[in-house]
């Protein structure tokens, strides 16, 4: 059984859509989940889930080989889920093509350090774009340049506030995510 980790900064929709899909798997599971924020509400659902999770600061997770040494001893592929921290050359380096994050836009476009969440939505909506939607890659040293897996598309019409895109770009998430997680993950171990 391939064991996942998921590192989550906030609310934690993805994580706990993620941690339900695996659920009814025999093949992979959620071990655990990693946050960087002690009142993140991703902790609340791992509790509600029961699924063991971790809150480590920027010593733990730079300087230190702490959570390196965790990752190393219980997992297998690493997901981002809402993490927002840029990810240590090391632990890039302990597991290459086994950190999967996701993108709340088409990349390459509106990716980058502070490219995230209603950052994006305000900027798709501002530069009057007519399609948006969900990238799904692997993670190297670099906010948001690591190979792309897949890309889902949505429509923006003139009438879509930063809210309406981001709805609509939660939905292709919500959709997508676990499913293309699950297909890099057996598609590499056959």
């Amino acid at each position: 059984m391939k064991r996942i980790i998921i590192f989550a900064s906030g609310s934690g929709s993805n994580a706990e859509n993620i941690i339900r899909f695996f659920q009814t798997k025999d093949t992979i599971k959620v071990a655990h989940v990693l946050s960087n924020k002690k009142d993140a509400k991703v902790l609340g659902r791992c509790k509600r889930l029961k699924i063991p999770s971790i809150v480590f600061d920027k010593q733990d997770f730079v300087i230190t080989d702490k959570i390196l040494n965790f990752l190393k001893e219980n997992a297998d592929y690493v997901v981002l889920a809402g993490f927002l921290w840029r990810v240590p050359s090391k632990i890039v380096a302990a597991f290459p093509n086994k950190i999967i994050n996701i993108h709340p836009a088409l990349l390459p476009k509106y990716g980058g350090k502070g490219m995230y969440g209603m950052h994006v939505h305000k900027a798709v909506k501002e530069n009057k774009e007519v399609e948006t939607g969900i990238t799904i890659h692997f993670v190297n040293e670099h906010y948001d340049e690591g190979a792309i897996i897949f890309q889902a598309k949505t429509s923006v019409v003139a009438t879509d506030s930063p809210e309406d895109i981001a709805a609509k770009v939660h939905e292709l998430e919500y959709k997508y995510f676990p499913e293309v997680i699950e297909n890099t993950i057996l598609s590499e171990n056959e």
